[in-house]
């Protein structure tokens, strides 16, 4: 089975009502120009541009259907953009947003701890979190080889990692703004 690889669902970053200049959507058949929303998707942290449904309003946090069936809230998805096409308001709520998502995610992101490897023979996946160097790295690794974790508190807990969550959405981040060759958590834009 084909892996899937678009987002189902996605988080409002920013609504803007009366779309943005520079964005042509007249070129599209049975598109007008309206509501443009900036999202990011809840799976691969896919940054999207879309138009919004006539009549619908939506603000930063709302989680909106994005994938291939019918939607309620999104007419079309324009497409992908990049961290700098994001808007000044997009990018300070996007933090907080996948600060929310990788919380709802946790399981996810603690199977990443527990599972994590090298990726050269250098360097270990885990080394590539801001804040996480050696030390973290081996405590991480030899506590989860005693018990898997099972939490982010479980996982703070046993290694005295400062707010996994924290620096897992400084990695995030990271990778969107497109400062790091390896990619942990994103695809590639």
């Amino acid at each position: 089975m084909m892996e899937k690889r678009y987002e189902e669902y996605a988080y409002v970053l920013d609504f803007l009502p009366h779309g943005r200049p520079g964005v042509r959507v007249s070129g599209r058949a049975g598109y007008r120009a309206g509501a443009l929303v900036q999202l990011v998707g809840e799976e691969f942290f896919t940054l999207l541009e879309a138009l919004v449904k006539e009549g619908v309003t939506l603000k930063p946090y709302d989680r909106v259907y994005v994938g291939k069936d019918a939607r309620e809230e999104i007419t079309y998805i324009i497409g992908r953009v990049s961290y700098e096409e994001l808007t000044a308001a997009a990018k300070m709520e996007l933090p907080s947003v996948i600060n929310r998502i990788v919380l709802d995610r946790e399981e996810w992101f603690i199977n990443f701890f527990n599972t994590a490897r090298a990726v050269t023979p250098r360097m270990h996946a885990l080394e590539l979190i801001p804040g996480i160097g050696k030390k973290y790295m081996w405590q991480v690794i030899n506590e989860r080889e005693k018990k898997p974790f099972e939490s982010f508190d479980d996982l703070q807990k046993r290694t005295e990692l400062p707010n996994p969550v924290k620096l897992i959405t400084k990695r995030i981040l990271e990778e969107l703004a497109g400062e790091s060759k390896y990619r942990l958590f994103t695809r590639a834009q």
